[in-house]
């Protein structure tokens, strides 16, 4: 699931990543002794040292073990089976591979920017799954469920609070713009404007995905 998720996202950007996220993924124990909250299903851990950088995903493997049973199916079947497994293992992922394609090109990621990213990625791959039926349905009922359906931990600060509902904010308005692309079957410029926005680092991305140009 994890190296069909990357596949996909690297598919709808436009580029591969060397680093493989299924071979970074840790258990409990070894998260905690990395500084992983345990808060979360999900967890992506950096380490910047010597000029390097280290990562680790945390996946819980009751998560795992919710979505094994799809390992052998279209992954388009999860959707109706665990869209909200689904949707957690694909922020895990999209976080991965945000962080590791900044590095490469040696630019620095705010926290804001990476979960506004992952926002937009769990729309997008989920949406994509299903771009070959009655996607407009779909999308909208998507943009919904994952945008304005949402609940937060009782356990975050306020400065976290801010920042998951201020990267929800963004994203939304985000893809709610790329809705005329899905109304009018574009998946040229849907895929243009998703690998642009992709490419812009920190404050630039952020103020495309609120205002756009």
């Amino acid at each position: 699931m994890v190296g069909r998720l990357q596949a996909h996202l690297e598919a709808i950007y436009g580029f591969r990543c060397q680093a493989r996220a299924e071979a970074f993924v840790v258990d409990l124990e070894t998260a905690a002794l990395l500084g992983g909250t345990g808060r979360a299903p999900e967890e992506l851990l950096v380490l910047e040292d010597r000029g390097g950088l280290e990562l680790a995903l945390y996946l819980s493997p009751a998560l795992l073990a919710r979505l094994e049973r799809y390992d052998a199916s279209p992954l388009g079947s999860v959707l109706d089976g665990d869209l909200d497994g689904y949707c957690q293992v694909t922020e895990g992922v999209s976080h991965f591979l945000y962080v590791a394609h900044t590095a490469h090109y040696e630019r620095t990621v705010s926290l804001l920017e990476l979960e506004a990213q992952a926002e937009v990625d769990k729309f997008v791959v989920c949406l994509l799954h299903r771009w070959g039926e009655g996607v407009v349905g779909w999308a909208r009922e998507l943009l919904q469920r994952l945008f304005d359906h949402v609940a937060y931990q009782p356990r975050l600060s306020v400065e976290e609070r801010w920042r998951y509902e201020e990267a929800n904010r963004v994203s939304r308005r985000f893809c709610a713009r790329l809705m005329g692309h899905v109304v009018a079957r574009r998946l040229d410029r849907l895929l243009g404007d998703l690998r642009y926005a992709y490419r812009l680092g920190a404050e630039a991305k952020l103020r495309h995905f609120a205002h756009g140009g």
